[in-house]
This record gives structure tokens, C-alpha cells and sequence, in this order.
């Protein structure tokens, strides 16, 4: 049995993917990190594989080809970790928008306090965002107001890409359910099932700074799949029930 596990994401990070490493490898509380890396062609995935040699047991990389969305790469990561009996699994990107010494605020909640999800909330307490432009900030504010209204989560941050999950509630998810969506609609989603299944969440306030390095992979279609996604997303909720 193995306890922590963080996540990270990857198509050319070759800016942040070493600093993001270390910046975890160096935490106080023991993390272990999975890279899935979508073939960067900058180099990425190699730079992953040097490091390994520095931290081996600790780091680990899987290697896919083409860019085949978010959502796949982390269901790819997580059954990755509950063949490895991980106890507690993270998502985090890796350009240092979520600072990853907020991973302990999110292990401590799981951990000691109970919870089953822990997220890393830009909204829990205000607007806790730094960098973004002014419409980006209200687009995001009002998106989750939007997803909130429409599928009853009580969770201020329902877009958060910053979480900790227990290995119950991923083999409960991946078990017994199909993830529809691979963008910003994967991240509502999965709070969304976890809801129902009836675990215990709690949002960790955080401060989201924007990257500094490397390019965003924001896209209008990313918006688009979220917005009409939570619909899709609360109709076939009527039809079905969610028992662990």
C-alpha cells in the first residue's frame, strides 16, 4: 500500500516540468508523482525520464501519443494508481497556476479530517485569482454559479482542476460509472459523481496564479463541452442511481 500520489498532466512543459517536480519531490510530507505526458515534442517526457534517475520510487512516467484531451489523461492516471493501492490521488497541472505546497492543505483535509475529496478552491473564500484578466476571472466565477444552478453541487469551485481524491472514491467511480467528458466538463463531472455517491467533500481555499511559462491550452471548445455538458450531465442523472 502506498499513501500519496500526484498527477500531473503534460503536453510541452518542458518550461515548468522540472521545477514542478522538484517543487513536490522537495514538500515535507512524502508525495509520489505520476507524469502523463500526450508526446510532447519539446522534449517534455525526456526531461521526466533524467529526473527519474534522480528520484527513483518516487517518479514515474507514462507516455501517450497525440493530445487526447484532460479527462483521458487523468483516467489513465488513475488506474494507474489503483493498480498501485495509492491511497490518496491528485490532480495538479503543471504550470504553478496550483502551488504545490497547497498539496499538503488538501492531504491534511483528506487525511487527518476525514473528507473524501478535498479541492483546491478559488472561490471559497472571495476571488482568489492571480493574473487573469478581468473577463477571464468573471467567466470562470459565473461558469461555476452557472454549474451550481443547474446540477445543485454545493461547491463554490465546481470547474477546480486542483484535488485530492481517496482511493474508495475512484475505484467507486471507475467501477461503477463511464466518464463522459475530457475537458473542463471532466473536472464538474467528477465532483458531480462523487456527490452523489454521497462522499464528503471539502473545498481548501487557495490562490490560483496564472502561469508565467509555457502556453495556455484554453480553448473555446473546452467552454463549450462544460457548458452543455452539465445539462447532459444532470439529465442522466434522473435516469439512474448512484449506490457504492
Amino acid at each position: 500500500m502506498k499513501e500519496n500520489l500526484v498527477i500531473t498532466p503534460t503536453y510541452n512543459e518542458i518550461e515548468n516540468v522540472e521545477l514542478i517536480i522538484r517543487a513536490v519531490m522537495n514538500l515535507e510530507t512524502h508525495f509520489d508523482m505520476l507524469i502523463v505526458d500526450d508526446g510532447s515534442p519539446d522534449g517534455t517526457g525526456a526531461k521526466v525520464k533524467e529526473l527519474m534517475q534522480e528520484f527513483p520510487d518516487r517518479l514515474y512516467l507514462e507516455e501517450r501519443t497525440g493530445k487526447n484531451g484532460l479527462g483521458t489523461a487523468y483516467i489513465h492516471g488513475f488506474k494507474w494508481a489503483l493498480a498501485r493501492d495509492y491511497q490518496f490521488v491528485y490532480e495538479m497541472d503543471a504550470d504553478f497556476s496550483h502551488n504545490p505546497n497547497d498539496l499538503e492543505k488538501l492531504y491534511k483535509a483528506c487525511k487527518e479530517e476525514g473528507y473524501d475529496m478535498s479541492i483546491g478552491s478559488r472561490y471559497k473564500s472571495g476571488v482568489n485569482v492571480v493574473n487573469w484578466p478581468m473577463g477571464r476571472v468573471l467567466m470562470s466565477y459565473f461558469a461555476s454559479k452557472y454549474v451550481q444552478f443547474i446540477t445543485g453541487l454545493p461547491i463554490n469551485d465546481t470547474t477546480a482542476g486542483f484535488k485530492c481524491y481517496t482511493n474508495k472514491v475512484l475505484t467507486t467511480i471507475l467501477n461503477k460509472d463511464q466518464i463522459h467528458f475530457v475537458g473542463y466538463a471532466f473536472q464538474i463531472e467528477m465532483k458531480f459523481k462523487t456527490w452523489k455517491y454521497g462522499y464528503k467533500i471539502k473545498e481548501v481555499p487557495i490562490v490560483f496564479t496564472d502561469r508565467t511559462r509555457g502556453d495556455s491550452k484554453m480553448s473555446g471548445s473546452i467552454f463549450k463541452e462544460a457548458f452543455f455538458g452539465v445539462i447532459t450531465l444532470k439529465i442522466r442523472s434522473y435516469f439512474r442511481k448512484f449506490e457504492k
